[in-house]
């Protein structure tokens, strides 16, 4: 046999793995005189069996990883762990410690990535727990035997939030093992498997730098009461505030990153304020403040905040709702230092002046808010660059523009239909954001389910995994396999899901051949880029993840950014005393109110409380609704016109499926649901 080329047997059948990924299968048969065509027949008696899914009779090469490419204070834990439990038991717990630094990375929610956790523990009787804060992360195996601790900073990521939490499903579910799903994370991390888009784009600079101008400039008009140029403004602000932020993370000393936001905030109020000095009638600095510095509010963990502590975490909670009040003070502070350097020389009127005269010349009352159409297609593009900044593929930005845009529109239009005399109080505020959050986990859960309902379909084709056809999933199976195909040749999609829709009538052929009594064929030919492919189609096949669509719209829902406006009521308090007379009398003339900075924590409550209740009563209702609707399904028969697998296959993924659990509160270890299994008698 070729040196380029191993085979590996399993039972009778064996594969043949071409080292050489550009050369095609070829085809070794047991004897080269027997048969090579399939009679009619034997087709149509095949084409009946019922096979296991095609994972089953295509033995992977036994990959094995690579423990030196770990930190070397994980080695010696993997080293004491394999000498105590065994290689398996101390790959599981460095696996699961590898989910949880990326997936806190990812979405920075410790309530999901706990039950990710608690999944694989209960599944694998493991001894460990975990202490999961704000950035720290602490890891305990063996009843507290061995500990780690990590520091890790958020990095909102959609794709790698949906990837790792399939790779640990697909672990849990037994379709990879260890090696296979140790080596995928670190595949994923190289960029083998996302898609282009996040590995020259939204991942790296420069093609990074251009998502900050966009997000600035449609957050402007839509959040803030800005105009077209105030937009404007924003876009160079937020081009600047990039390039700032890229030369820091990349470069800076450790001393000078923790300044950043304090920089990028001086020079966001430097720049606006300077085209306020060219034309004070036209620009407003609020709107160009909170466009711009709105990458760096993340809204999303006040609500996130609130979630824990009612959740229990409270010091983890309450840990994040300080720090990020104080990081949205900090940037908000850094913006008014960039104004008195622009207003205290040279200039007319001073800083305090300066801000209530911009005030001014901020108005909601522009024709393309007042305009319905003109107004979501702003927010649409707003919610582009929002999905830009979170590394959404852009195949799939449809699937959180519907979310983002669903929500959106209830909670405007409930708080406009609340407004009385062009005022809404704090209950208004609160209805509009809980009916708001309820939209939009509504529209997560049912795209999910669509979503998942036509990839499972499309999948057990791929994979073999369908028993029977029905005409339904047939129908969705050619719009799959469509849209693959033209996400592609668009440049959107990936080229393994390419190869594995064009591999699948070659593989149905020799599996067909494979389990012919009367065919000679007693193994399966794929390359080792064909296997990689494989196991990428077994680990997409999980459940989508529902945060991984719903935390953008979240974002959105709760601009950090008003906050911000909070907190500029507090840096510049109105006060007649401190305001020149003829500026005074400006703001008199044109009924200007001013914000009350004492309501400062009130307001912050009131908008954070209603959306975390809003997404708890959210995913109260869907799930219930679900599983209404699935209990009906079955009782009626309705389930089996779409359904194409056995009840066990259906069975083990609502077992351990994630996303139907997703918002499972009071994950947190407890020795009184611990598995007996997993507790280690010390007796012994």
């Amino acid at each position: 046999m070729d040196a380029n080329t191993s085979n590996i047997e399993e039972g009778t059948n064996k594969v043949t793995l071409s080292d050489n990924t550009n050369e095609p299968p070829t085809t070794t048969n047991a004897s080269d005189e027997a048969d090579t065509e399939l009679s009619s027949r034997d087709r149509f008696g095949l084409m009946k069996k019922k096979f296991q899914s095609l994972r089953h009779d295509i033995s992977f090469t036994n990959q094995t990883f690579d423990i030196k490419t770990l930190p070397k204070d994980v080695q010696r834990v993997y080293k004491k762990l394999n000498e105590d439990q065994g290689e398996e038991y101390a790959l599981i717990w460095v696996f699961s410690m590898r989910t949880a630094i990326e997936l806190h990375r990812g979405w920075h929610m410790p309530l999901l990535t706990s039950k990710i956790l608690q999944q694989i523990k209960d599944k694998f009787n493991m001894r460990m727990t975990w202490n999961i804060g704000m950035v720290k992360l602490i890891f305990r195996v063996e009843d507290g035997g061995f500990e780690l601790q990590r520091k890790i900073p958020f990095d909102y990521d959609s794709e790698y939030q949906d990837l790792f939490t399939k790779v640990a499903t697909a672990f849990v579910n037994e379709n990879i093992d260890i090696h296979q799903a140790l080596i995928f994370q670190t595949e994923i991390k190289k960029g083998l498997h996302t898609a282009k888009s996040g590995r020259y784009i939204m991942r790296s600079y420069p093609g990074r730098l251009f998502i900050y101008p966009l997000q600035a400039a449609s957050c402007a008009l839509i959040f803030f009461d800005g105009g077209f140029s105030d937009a404007g403004v924003a876009a160079i602000c937020g081009f600047t505030a990039g390039l700032i932020e890229w030369a820091i993370d990349s470069s800076a000393p450790g001393d000078l990153k923790i300044l950043k936001d304090v920089i990028v905030g001086t020079f966001t109020g430097i720049i606006a304020s300077i085209a306020f000095r060219f034309d004070g009638d036209f620009f407003c600095l609020k709107s160009i403040f909170m466009g711009t510095l709105y990458w760096f509010f993340y809204g999303t963990a006040f609500v996130a905040g609130i979630l824990e502590i009612v959740s229990g975490e409270i010091e983890t909670g309450v840990t994040r709702f300080v720090a990020v009040t104080i990081k949205t003070f900090v940037l908000s502070l850094g913006a008014a230092f960039g104004m008195a350097v622009v207003f205290t020389f040279g200039y007319e009127y001073n800083t305090i002046d300066a801000w209530y005269l911009q005030g001014l010349n901020c108005t909601s009352d522009r024709d393309f808010i007042n305009n319905d159409l003109y107004r979501i297609i702003i927010y649409i593009v707003c919610s582009f660059a929002v999905l830009g900044q979170y590394r959404f593929p852009i195949v799939n930005w449809w699937r959180g523009v519907l979310v983002q845009v669903a929500g959106y529109v209830v909670q405007y239009k409930v708080q406009a239909g609340l407004e009385q005399d062009g005022v809404n109080s704090n209950l208004d505020t609160a209805i509009s954001n809980i009916l708001g959050a309820v939209a939009a986990v509504a529209a997560s859960e049912i795209l999910a389910s669509v979503v998942d309902g036509m990839l499972n379909l499309y999948n057990r084709r791929i994979l073999h995994r369908n028993n029977e056809v029905t005409k339904i999933g047939t129908f969705f199976y050619k719009i799959t396999a469509f849209l693959v195909r033209a996400s592609y040749y668009l440049g959107f999609g990936k080229e393994a899901d390419l190869r594995v829709l064009n591999m699948k009538s070659d593989l149905r052929q020799q599996r067909l051949e494979l389990h012919s009594d009367t065919h000679a064929r007693s193994e399966i030919n794929i390359t080792s880029e064909q296997q990689r492919d494989i196991q990428e189609a077994i680990v997409s096949a999980e459940p989508l993840s529902t945060w991984s669509i719903l935390m953008p719209a979240v974002y959105q829902l709760v601009p950090g950014s008003h906050i911000a406006n909070l907190w500029f009521g507090t840096i510049f308090p109105y006060n007649e005393d401190n305001i020149s007379e003829d500026v005074l009398m400006k703001l008199k003339e044109s009924n200007y109110k001013a914000s009350d900075s004492g309501q400062v924590f009130e307001l912050l409550m009131v908008i954070s409380t209603s959306l975390a209740l809003g997404l708890l009563l959210g995913f109260a209702v869907t799930n219930n609704v679900s599983q209404m609707m699935q209990y009906f399904s079955h009782k009626s028969g309705l389930h089996k016109i779409y359904n194409e697998g056995d009840d066990e296959d259906r069975e083990k993924s609502d077992n351990h499926g994630y996303r139907k659990q997703l918002m499972a509160l009071g994950m947190d270890d407890n020795p009184m649901d611990r598995n007996e299994e997993s507790v280690r008698n010390l007796s012994e």
